[in-house]
């Protein structure tokens, strides 16, 4: 696991060491296409700079691709996170993690753009915020490739036909505008207990029987 790798690499290096680290802001990449929407945050701040800057380069493509692969990375290797975010990391164990995280895209950037990017992390101390640029970055790229997020949540994983139903009524939907085609999100949350949860762009519509509960409850407490 990268965790494991990673936390091997960082426990050859030397002792911590004060070093200065160069201000760098990833943000100042002059491009002639801007991120497809805005987001905010420490996160969606970086991933609107690596945007910007693959789109100059003219690696959307491969960036996407490496972005993609650290996503599932990060989902299954659950002490990766811990790792990235431990206030003790020296100059050189960041540079460590770096090569390490690098090494586990398995993607070929020509550009390097993603290497200077995850190194732009580092020298501002912010790879503790890689894993929500991931996320925000799969948001820039389906809002430039003309996608809705269709996000549907059950308490046990759907059959196929079933999330293929929901996504052809979804898409006949004023909720779709013209032009724009659906990527659906299959997730899995046994806490709704049953029904579903769908999420398509700022609109939520909960069929959830936990949510059904809750309202069961409140009428019971407001009647007593």
């Amino acid at each position: 696991m990268l965790a494991s790798r990673v936390a091997a690499r960082s426990a050859r290096v030397a002792a911590p060491r004060i070093s200065a680290v160069s201000v760098r802001s990833f943000a100042d990449v002059k491009a002639n296409t801007k991120p497809p929407v805005q987001l905010f945050g420490v996160d969606g701040t970086y991933a609107s700079a690596l945007y910007t800057a693959a789109a100059k380069t003219s690696s959307l493509d491969s960036v996407s691709k490496a972005m993609e692969a650290l996503a599932q990375t990060f989902k299954s290797d659950k002490k990766l996170q811990a790792i990235l975010s431990a206030p003790t990391l020296s100059v050189e164990d960041k540079k460590q993690i770096v090569a390490e995280i690098q090494k586990s895209t398995g993607v070929q950037d020509k550009s390097n753009t993603v290497q200077n990017f995850l190194a732009t992390l580092a020298e501002n101390n912010r790879l503790s915020v890689l894993e929500g640029v991931t996320t925000k970055f799969a948001e820039l790229i389906s809002a430039s490739r003309g996608e809705v997020e269709l996000i549907i949540t059950s308490a046990a994983p759907l059959e196929a036909k079933v999330i293929k139903q929901l996504e052809n009524a979804v898409g006949k939907s004023q909720y779709v505008g013209q032009g724009k085609k659906l990527k659906v999100v299959s997730k899995v949350n046994p806490e709704i207990r049953g029904g579903l949860v769908v999420e398509i762009g700022d609109r939520t519509i909960d069929l959830s029987v936990s949510s059904k509960l809750a309202k069961m409850n409140k009428l019971l407490s407001d009647a007593l």
